[in-house]
């Protein structure tokens, strides 16, 4: 086997390893191609899981994709009519893989609130918790992850035509949520400097750590300076550097 580039093996070794556990019960087979590409913004899925019994035929579109993926089916009986094994059983193997100590985050694909208490635990112990999960998805969980993505925007990313994909909304027709708009205020505030400009990477970071569930995709947009500048209320100042690259600082309209 030909060796790596040294670049190539520290890039590898330098990214965060990531466990995906999927409740199957409560994910859908069509997202996966999408979910992994997201997964792979954060880390390397490091173990692939998916929890379900599988000899119930209501799992059968999620057979194709595992092979294709590579990812592991645990065999889970539901022995008990209502009570739900397989969310015990993925929380058990959570656990065992966080006391391994060989992970640096974990992605739960589910829209159960039954893991907000496992997600909480995760970063307790100091690790990285995504969430996946439709937007019927409870509060609780999707508050307690460090980011938590709607798995709807993602099967937006998964067709190469672009026919298909939906245009990117202009400011004549979005629609402005008032709590998203203090969200982005208070963000632009808080880091603006003396002229009242903030740089724009900065500005998401600070809008991450408030809000697990925020991404510019739920509102319509690719990137989050798209998002600004569909918003009256803000200016956009692009700034050239050495090289030839730009900043993007975001200001408030007086």
């Amino acid at each position: 086997m030909p060796l790596l580039p040294f670049s190539t093996v520290e890039n590898t070794l330098n990214q965060a390893k990531l466990a995906v556990l999927i409740d199957a019960d409560n994910a859908q087979s069509v997202n996966i191609e999408g979910l992994l590409d997201e997964v792979a913004k954060y880390g390397v899925a490091s173990i692939k899981r998916i929890y379900g019994d599988w000899t119930n035929t209501h799992l059968r579109s999620w057979k194709d994709k595992l092979l294709e993926h590579a990812i592991q089916p645990i065999q889970q009986f539901s022995y008990t009519s209502g009570k739900n094994a397989t969310d015990s059983a993925m929380i058990i193997d959570a656990m065992d893989l966080l006391y391994s100590g060989n992970l640096d985050g974990f992605c739960i694909v589910s829209s159960d609130s039954d893991f907000t208490r496992l997600a909480a635990r995760l970063r307790e112990s100091g690790l990285k918790v995504y969430g996946f999960g439709e937007k019927k998805t409870p509060r609780a969980f999707v508050s307690v992850c460090d980011k938590f993505i709607y798995t709807e925007i993602l099967r937006d990313t998964q067709t190469d035509d672009d026919e298909e994909k939906p245009a990117a909304k202009s400011r004549k027709d979005f629609k402005i949520d008032k709590r998203l708009l203090k969200i982005l205020r208070d963000a632009v505030e808080d880091l603006a400097d003396e002229s009242g400009r903030a740089y724009l990477g900065g500005v998401g970071q600070k809008i991450a750590n408030r809000s697990s569930e925020f991404d510019p995709r739920n509102y319509g947009f690719k990137k989050l300076g798209d998002l600004f500048r569909a918003l009256p209320d803000f200016e956009i100042e692009e700034v050239s550097q050495n090289g030839g690259s730009k900043q993007i600082y975001i200001r408030l309209k007086k």
